[in-house]
């Protein structure tokens, strides 16, 4: 049976929390999806199943910026999640790229994330800073944007701010 892409619904959240609890060595990643999925802030959210078995997530969560930039509708990319039985089959990278499709069909501007470079260039992002954007991590190269509207970052001198459930969870 193949693999399928969908939207979480809130009875897999259960499911999705099982794939978070496994895939990372703390609960911080469980708890954030929990209370971004609680405080509706998970906007977009897809997960990867077959045969009813959810064998991965990915979460994109809302962005401020300071200084503000009202022109800007962006969103974070965190986390992504795949049960450790089925990671290395690609399964988070079709998550990546349908999340990705999810988010510019939402009319969403760009994504930034906080990860591996060698992993999210394949999907375009670039290092963030050459936008001009900051972060509150105080991390470099691991701090990538991506445009899904070119241009939408062009002259950036900002700090992205990721959802206050992140402080929260200390991540």
């Amino acid at each position: 049976m193949p693999i399928s892409i969908r939207r979480v619904q809130p009875s897999d959240l259960p499911s999705v929390l099982e794939v978070h609890r496994q895939a990372f060595p703390s609960p911080g990643e469980t708890r954030l999806v929990e209370l971004l999925h609680a405080h509706d802030k998970a906007v977009i959210s897809p997960l990867a199943e077959q045969d009813r078995q959810v064998m991965g997530h990915i979460l994109f969560s809302p962005l401020s910026f300071d200084p503000p930039q009202p022109q800007l509708n962006a969103v974070g990319l965190a986390p992504l999640a795949v049960l450790p039985t089925y990671q290395q089959q690609g399964i988070g990278s079709r998550l990546a790229r349908a999340g990705i499709l999810a988010c510019r069909k939402a009319g969403y501007q760009a994504i930034v994330v906080l990860g591996d470079p060698a992993y999210y260039h394949r999907f375009g992002f670039q290092r963030a800073g050459d936008f001009g954007l900051g972060n509150e991590y105080q991390v470099d190269k691991e701090f990538m944007a991506l445009e899904l509207q070119p241009g939408a970052l062009r002259s950036m001198q900002a700090t992205a701010q990721y959802a206050p459930e992140f402080q929260e969870i200390g991540v």
